[in-house]
């Protein structure tokens, strides 16, 4: 399996991409592959950022793993491959923005309209056993994806963070708030939307607000 980083990423993380921690991350990552059933495929686990260039992000929406189930996991968090059921959390995202913004429910689950205009689709771990949620935590991913979080927030401006539920709140602290805008709500799974965490966040409508303020292109979410 061979892991292939945009060089535009690259230059930013070359030191932690030097550490020893990567480095064992890699093995780990590469053995998992070769012994079990993991997703995304190989060359869709840096799908997020290769197809975002650093100097593109105007929009990082943090999730946590990626799919465990087939055929759903393609390197871009919360997004699944076109003629793929949409899952759960995606369903709510949708509806969410249907409400906030009066958009028509998208047919497709691909958010890969998203990430050309800009918006970072990232989980905080990249790589999972097949249904095995959590299996790859704490092995070196939140590391990297921290530093890319901490890269983003110093090297940028006026980026805006959706941090979704507990977990993706915890990424805050990372983030310069006087530089860039932080939107914080519950999780769009079920259990966290049907409790009214979710709902009614507006997060869609108010990063166009800021970006419209900041003379940054707005995002077409349809």
């Amino acid at each position: 399996m061979k892991i292939k980083l945009d060089d535009t990423w690259k230059k930013h993380l070359n030191h932690h991409i030097n550490s020893e921690g990567f480095k064992n991350l890699v093995s780990f990552v590469k053995s998992e592959y070769q012994n079990h059933i993991c997703y995304p495929k190989g060359g869709l686990i840096f799908s997020s950022l290769n197809n975002c260039k650093f100097e593109n992000v105007k929009l990082v929406i943090l999730g946590q793993d990626p799919y465990h189930n087939p055929n759903q996991a393609n390197g871009l968090a919360f997004s699944v491959p076109k003629l793929i059921e949409k899952p759960p959390s995606l369903i709510n995202i949708f509806k969410e923005i249907e409400q906030d913004l009066n958009i028509k429910y998208s047919a497709s689950g691909d958010l890969m309209h998203w990430v050309r205009q800009g918006v970072l689709l990232l989980n905080s771990t990249l790589t999972v056993r097949k249904n095995n949620p959590g299996s790859h935590q704490n092995q070196g991913w939140e590391d990297f994806t921290d530093e890319i979080i901490k890269v983003i927030s110093l090297k940028k401006r006026n980026v805006v963070f959706m941090l979704w539920g507990n977990y993706a709140k915890n990424k805050s602290k990372l983030i310069d708030h006087n530089k860039h805008l932080v939107l914080l709500s519950g999780h769009p799974s079920p259990l966290s939307a049907n409790r009214g965490y979710w709902f009614g966040n507006n997060h869609f409508s108010k990063t166009n607000k800021y970006f419209k303020e900041k003379n940054i292109k707005e995002i077409k979410w349809s």
